[in-house]
């Protein structure tokens, strides 16, 4: 059973001046819970190790795809091909940051692979910025957490110059490049996301500016903000492959801006590759001994516990579970139904004393950098609670 401690929940007010007004759910509930998870040392070690030893097996599995053409079993679409392998093939493409979501690790179950969200990964504000405010106002120990997030996409934010060498070194190199930060500015969870990073490049040494989405301009010669300023990063919190569906002229002259080398996209159009729930299946070839991964196909699984999710499904939409004998226990609908599916061994969450089940996500950005927790049923969706942790 998951141990949990109570805590004062901080007020409505306060968090909106600290920029959190994303804090009730469409039930009025609060969407942060005033409990936290305890998580021990070692557990949390565990967490980092997993973690980096998954990225490293993610690389892998992308260079195997790019290496055997395999694009159309991970349901990219061809527009983004040359995208992908055109960032791949360049380190100035830095992956940023992601989110690992996991199965297990505390409550003494082994930690499990559920997915990777690499490209456009949520619950970063309340990762990095809301668990230290929680611990602070029930006057606990704030270093007693598995959490530098801010400081290691900081970083991250540095290596965009020194790439592999030490950060320290970043004024050497900066040149006074520009990073434009862009998102939906009608979605108030997007646009605070998107700024609390914009500070993370700020606090980094770079130059920036914010733009909605819907002003920023783009030819084959760069990507400009509504006063036609050049900019050598475009963050942009914009699936990739809402991109090419979506805006597939876009995506041409994104290709075209990589291709002439007029500015870097981050995250990087790669990252597709490791969104695409169909590496589950990549990994599970090439690491068919990892006790990281559950076993993963394109067909379902037979006489086997196992979840039908779509290739590029967010959000715990377009899933169902499946008993051993094929009955469907649990499911939901969205708009994710045209991507094809992938089924992967079911495994249960940790649980609390109500029945609760509990995703651990885990941040990445150059190594394992963060934990926090999802709260919700068998399949965790947009209604899901976030659950900070604590050191034990």
């Amino acid at each position: 059973m998951i141990t949990l401690d109570p805590i004062n929940p901080i007020s409505t007010d306060i968090l909106e001046e600290i920029g959190f007004v994303w804090h009730t759910d469409a039930d009025l509930t609060h969407y942060v819970a005033d409990e936290l998870v305890v998580v021990s040392d070692h557990e949390a070690e565990a967490y980092y190790e997993a973690v980096n030893e998954l990225y490293t097996m993610y690389t892998a599995a992308a260079q195997h795809v790019i290496d055997n053409n395999l694009f159309f079993e991970l349901g990219i679409p061809f527009n983004l091909v040359e995208c992908i392998k055109k960032s791949w093939d360049n380190d100035v493409h830095w992956h940023l940051y992601g989110r690992f979501d996991l199965a297990g690790g505390i409550d003494g179950k082994p930690i499990k692979l559920i997915e990777f969200n690499a490209d456009t990964p949520t619950a970063l504000f309340e990762t990095a910025i809301l668990q230290w405010a929680l611990l602070k106002h029930n006057n606990m120990d704030e270093a007693r957490q598995f959490n530098n997030v801010y400081e290691a996409i900081s970083d991250n934010f540095r290596r965009l110059v020194t790439l592999f060498e030490d950060t320290e070194m970043f004024e050497r190199y900066y040149e006074g490049w520009k990073i434009l930060f862009s998102a939906d500015s009608s979605n108030s969870e997007e646009e605070r996301t998107v700024r609390l990073l914009q500070q993370m490049a700020i606090d980094a040494g770079f130059e920036t500016e914010f733009e909605p989405l819907v002003n920023v301009k783009f030819d084959e010669e760069g990507i400009y903000d509504r006063h036609e300023n050049s900019y050598e990063y475009w963050f942009k919190l914009y699936p990739w492959e809402d991109i090419a569906i979506d805006e597939n002229e876009l995506a041409t002259l994104l290709t075209a801006i990589m291709t002439h080398q007029k500015a870097i996209i981050l995250n990087p159009a790669y990252t597709l590759l490791f969104q695409s729930k169909g590496m589950l299946k990549i990994l599970c070839d090439l690491f068919p001994d990892s006790p990281y991964l559950l076993r993963a196909s394109y067909e379902p699984l037979h006489g086997v516990a196992c979840v039908e999710k779509r290739m590029f499904g967010r959000e715990g939409a377009n899933v169902r579970i499946f008993d051993h004998a094929g009955k469907i226990l649990e499911s939901t609908d969205g708009p994710y139904e045209n991507f094809k599916a992938i089924y992967q061994e079911y495994v249960e969450f940790p649980k609390d004393a109500r029945g609760n089940s509990y995703q651990a996500g885990v941040f990445f950005a150059y190594e394992a950098c963060g934990l926090g927790f999802r709260r919700g049923g068998k399949i965790l969706n947009n209604g899901s609670k976030f659950v900070g942790h604590r050191l034990s």
